[in-house]
């Protein structure tokens, strides 16, 4: 199984000099079946530890590494993501999946505190902070979104063991969180280059966020080499799918109407083809596309800060296959025959373009001389509800391992808002369609249940999967009714459900393959749970009828007890002498009319 990062550099002597270096950036594209391409933007900056703690920020952002130091913050990973990873046509996930989050926003970090309560001080620092410097939502990350796992994360960098000691894990995630262009403006600011040369001149909101997915990663955690001072590094990742066809689209015209009859791709295999009868070839039949009608733009030159020895941009083909540039660039191809990376002029602009392979002739092009095929994942996961009703419902988890040799052990981890009650007694599993005993698939259980109104379940599981084979997973909950107050302004909608966590353990073998040697994870979609929904009108009638029976009862009691009430003979002559006045004074005027009538006859 070849592992995603091996396509990155063609040579692993760039690798090890990009890790030393203090800023590098580079950019992976990998064409997905279906008409789609991955574009994996990473940018990595080093600070070494004794020029952070002095304030003397170079590569480093200031702005997020001030709110660090007043937290004492000693890892932080965040994640923002959106759509979902089709794992069945694009393979496994890239960096396998340890850049992915669920969907939403989420958020984990390891804080230096002795107790929980100074932890919790702490947490709550650092959403806040975090919320106005990427303006989202992370400060509604509260106790009863917070959990303190205890199987599912593990420190990625270097620490020593008297930090380990007061190190304590809190994690958050808001899953209703939408993303957008708002969020990746903080992210390009943090860059050296802010977005206005090198790779990051090709990030804009338009394109990234009309992705079918896409994943943006920060991670920040020290670093100790061998021999060497120990760095502080941030990582930057921007992960997209895009659809060719969709991207494609100019801006100014971005509504999709049909092509034109002479701009039809058919497959003139059909029996029944001709000029008036069109059968639309597969999308998996040919790409053509090229960076700047992709990404509508080109490479702005390079980032003068950026390591020259990496080169900033790599395309996993196959080596036959033909890829156009702009003049002045660098090929360096892998000896693996299926990447190839391209060193940029520091200040031309760059595009490239992957023709069409022939479909026809004596050499047609297949999926294997295409495309790279993308990699077979440790483990297929899907997660739903079961049940009817406002009541109680249920969940089903379905995990398979593809592998017909091995086995896959993992930890599988839920985050649940209090009004879902889970039942533990009622967790089944099944292989296969047969019900076998749980402790044959579960071999751990951490179980934290929640408390109304203070914090969500916690279920953590530790499993193991035999090869080929597909394991059920479900139990029941019981849905609370909530007070009209706690109801988001689109109730109806539902409430979303964070997504499941699945954290693949490293093989003990000696002989597992490179893959399986290092943890991996991978997130589910996300559940939208319904529950009992008052009539918010109701309120509002109650309040207009009971205001109307005031009004009327108040009105009558007032005119009753102000008002003065007196005959018509006990009032004032006054009114009487006026009274008698108009009255003898309509009497005339009617006579007078009368009068003039007798005489006009």
């Amino acid at each position: 199984m070849r592992h995603f990062f091996s396509y990155l550099i063609p040579f692993s002597i760039l690798f090890w000099t990009a890790i030393a270096s203090d800023y590098y950036e580079q950019l992976i594209l990998k064409p997905l079946p279906q008409s789609t391409l991955l574009a994996s933007f990473n940018f990595r900056s080093n600070a070494s530890l004794s020029q952070f703690e002095a304030h003397n920020f170079r590569y480093f952002p200031r702005s997020l590494g001030q709110v660090i130091q007043h937290v004492g913050t000693k890892e932080l990973h965040l994640r923002f993501s959106l759509g979902r990873w089709d794992a069945e046509s694009w393979g496994a996930r890239p960096w396998d999946g340890t850049k992915e989050g669920g969907t939403g926003v989420e958020l984990w970090a390891w804080l230096e505190a002795e107790t929980d309560e100074e932890a919790d001080r702490k947490w709550l620092s650092l959403t806040n902070a975090l919320s106005g410097l990427f303006c989202a939502s992370l400060n509604f990350i509260d106790e009863t979104r917070t959990t303190r796992p205890v199987m599912s994360f593990q420190p990625e960098g270097d620490h020593p063991n008297s930090t380990l000691a007061n190190m304590q894990l809190l994690h958050g995630v808001l899953p209703r969180e939408v993303v957008c262009t708002e969020n990746l403006t903080p992210f390009l600011k943090l860059l050296p280059c802010k977005g206005k040369a090198g790779i990051s001149t090709l990030l804009d909101g338009h394109k990234l966020f009309d992705a079918s997915w896409q994943s943006m990663a920060i991670d920040i955690r020290p670093i100790c080499p061998d021999g060497e001072e120990c760095v502080l590094q941030i990582e930057q990742t921007i992960d997209m799918v895009l659809d060719i066809e969709r991207s494609k689209r100019p801006r100014e015209n971005p509504i999709p109407r049909p092509p034109p009859g002479h701009d039809m791709k058919c497959n003139s295999s059909k029996p029944y083809h001709s000029d008036d009868t069109c059968f639309p070839t597969d999308f998996a039949e040919g790409q053509e596309w090229a960076l700047d009608q992709v990404f509508g733009k080109s490479v702005k030159g390079t980032c003068p800060l950026t390591d020259p020895d990496v080169p900033p941009l790599c395309i996993q083909v196959p080596n036959i296959r033909d890829i156009y540039t702009t003049a002045g660039a660098t090929e360096l191809k892998n000896p693996n025959g299926f990447s190839r990376c391209y060193k940029i002029p520091s200040d031309a602009d760059f595009s490239m373009m992957l023709p069409r392979m022939s479909q026809e002739g004596e050499d047609p092009a297949t999926n294997t001389r295409e495309l790279v095929q993308p990699e077979t994942p440790l483990l297929y996961a899907e997660r739903s509800f079961t049940g009817h009703g406002y009541e109680r419902g249920g969940v089903r988890t379905i995990l398979t391992n593809p592998s017909p040799d091995t086995e896959v052990e993992f930890v599988y981890m839920e985050s649940l808002p209090w009004f879902m009650r889970i039942y533990l007694h009622t967790l089944t599993t099944h292989i296969n369609g047969e019900a076998v005993p749980k402790n044959n698939i579960i071999e751990e259980i951490y179980y934290r249940p929640a408390l109304d109104r203070v914090r969500g379940t916690q279920l953590e599981l530790r499993m193991r999967i035999p090869p080929a084979s597909t394991v059920f997973l479900t139990y029941d909950f019981e849905k609370s009714i909530l007070r009209y107050t706690e109801y988001p302004p689109d109730a109806n909608r539902g409430f979303d459900v964070a997504a499941a966590i699945i954290t693949i353990l490293p093989s003990t073998s000696p002989d597992a393959p490179l893959a399986r040697q290092k943890a991996s994870s991978l997130r589910t979609t996300t559940l939208l749970l319904s529950l009992p929904t008052p009539d918010f009108s109701m309120p509002y009638n109650v309040i207009i009828f009971t205001s109307t029976v005031i009004a009327l009862a108040f009105g009558g009691m007032y005119n009753i007890l102000i008002r003065r009430f007196v005959g018509a003979d006990e009032g004032p002559e006054n009114v009487a002498g006026l009274k008698g006045k108009i009255i003898a004074a309509v009497s005339n005027l009617v006579g007078k009319l009368k009068g003039a009538k007798g005489k006009v006859d």
